[in-house]
């Protein structure tokens, strides 16, 4: 099936696609929706202007709008309408979404597509947080944790490639502090750099970080792509 992806450039949505590419499905194009602020419950926000080395790198085509408001109406309305530009542009029959546990995003997505005549797909759906975790690892998934804000996750956690290790320090944290192993819930969001996917990895030049005691964010300034790798 011919499909469109609702990327973010986090490890959801890079993972879904390679799931989804498993499945036999083709990724025609990427959707990718520039959050009106850091409010969004919808939306994610950071680094998404270097979602377009990915696109690159994976060689997707990429269509991207800006939100016009947080408001998640306002905000379905936009992915309607790059929905349908998708599927006149390149004859999509479906979505993909990195989607894990949150039933208000898929009952939204699906009401859209359903609308549309799309199929809703969404590989990732009750996958258990540990393997989730450990499966992007062993599949040779690269990425690093671009915002933090939870108790438990501090700004040493900012820019951070994660290992197994890493995982198994999470999975201590998530059960003392709460929150999700595979940060469904907002606790973090993720970035990926490398992946079965690219031709080159994504090198990162420069950046900033912010931290205000709870809440940090790692924000890519410049990058590109590694052609010497």
């Amino acid at each position: 099936m011919k499909l469109a992806s609702l990327f973010s450039g986090g490890k959801d949505s890079v993972y879904a696609i390679y799931l989804a590419k498993k499945q036999d499905h083709q990724i025609e194009c990427l959707l990718s929706i520039f959050a009106h602020s850091d409010e969004s419950h919808l939306l994610h926000h950071p680094n998404l202007q270097w979602t377009k080395l990915q696109s690159k790198s994976m060689n997707i085509p990429q269509l991207t709008i800006n939100s016009i408001s947080d408001n998640v109406d306002d905000e379905l309305i936009v992915l309607e309408d790059l929905l349908k530009t998708a599927k006149e542009k390149f004859g999509i029959e479906g979505l993909v979404h990195g989607g894990i546990k949150s039933k208000f995003q898929k009952e939204k997505f699906s009401t859209i597509c359903l609308k549309l005549g799309l199929s809703l797909v969404s590989p990732l759906w009750n996958t258990e947080p540990e393997k989730y975790m450990i499966d992007l690892i062993d599949s040779d998934f690269n990425f690093i944790m671009s915002t933090v804000s939870s108790n438990g996750l501090d700004d040493s956690w900012l820019g951070q490639t994660l290992s197994k290790l890493d995982v198994d320090t999470l999975k201590q944290l998530s059960k003392k502090f709460g929150f999700n192993l595979n940060f469904e819930g907002g606790e973090a969001e993720t970035f990926v750099i490398n992946c079965p996917l690219f031709s080159n990895p994504i090198k990162i030049n420069k950046f900033e970080k912010s931290w205000d005691g709870y809440r940090g964010r790692f924000e890519i300034v410049d990058a590109e792509l590694n052609y010497d790798a």
